[in-house]
């Protein structure tokens, strides 16, 4: 597939970051405090793309409401884009078809690619991590990040990801939220009211899932033990 953007990815899998090589009154749009450094004749500015619907759906899955769109003037121009997280970052060319990316991933896209928000029904709920999922479609490029490095996995049937390490899947894939086989009944309940080990995506048919190799919450759960407390006496 050809890309319609030049762009190089570097610094992978520990801090990814992209530099796009932008002809002029070429674009690219991008998730807001993105940019790291570009050219001086790069114009950039900010708005509710695809209108005020789009933007909330994009708000409600965890992106900002805000686009930024950077545009090429006088000639050709090069910028580049670090995101927040440390790890990997990923393309994706869009050749009309979808792909779903997990709350947080979206880094930036090409012209012809549209993102917002899909409702994810009750296995948004369930999943823990949002009711909302962002959804990429058109034809263009589509970059997107994760927190650790990303593992691509080709699904041919079934198969499991923790809901906290999914970062993208092709829409030729059906999902739902589900524990882990064997789990007792009580088990599955603990699971899906209060967040106990098991709750996991269960992709299946055709396609491609790509998976981080960590997960924040269970950093975050670690972490807390080094924290400094204050001694009251």
């Amino acid at each position: 597939m050809t890309s319609s953007l030049n762009f190089e990815m570097s610094q992978r899998p520990d801090f990814g970051m992209l530099t796009v090589q932008l002809e002029d009154g070429q674009q690219i749009f991008a998730e807001t405090s993105a940019m790291a450094t570009m050219d001086s004749n790069i114009n950039l500015k900010s708005g509710l793309k695809g209108g005020i619907g789009k933007a909330l759906m994009r708000g409600l899955g965890g992106e900002s409401m805000i686009v930024n769109t950077f545009t090429a003037q006088n000639g050709g121009g090069e910028i580049s884009f670090a995101p927040g997280p440390p790890g990997d970052m990923l393309h994706y060319h869009l050749d009309g078809n979808s792909l779903m990316l997990q709350r947080g991933a979206f880094v930036a896209h090409s012209d012809g690619v549209e993102v917002t928000g899909k409702w994810n029904g009750a296995k948004g709920f369930f999943s823990g991590e949002g009711l909302i999922l962002l959804q990429a479609s058109g034809n263009g490029d589509i970059f997107f990040n994760s927190y650790g490095a990303i593992v691509e996995v080709d699904v041919t049937d079934d198969y499991y990801v923790d809901t906290g390490y999914i970062v993208a899947f092709e829409d030729t894939l059906d999902y739902s939220v589900t524990v882990l086989p064997g789990l007792s009944r009580g088990g599955k309940v603990k699971s899906f009211f209060f967040g106990g080990e098991g709750l996991v995506c269960k992709f299946s048919g055709q396609g491609k899932v790509w998976v981080q190799t960590r997960n924040v919450n269970p950093f975050l759960n670690w972490i807390h033990r080094f924290r400094p407390t204050k001694n009251n006496n």
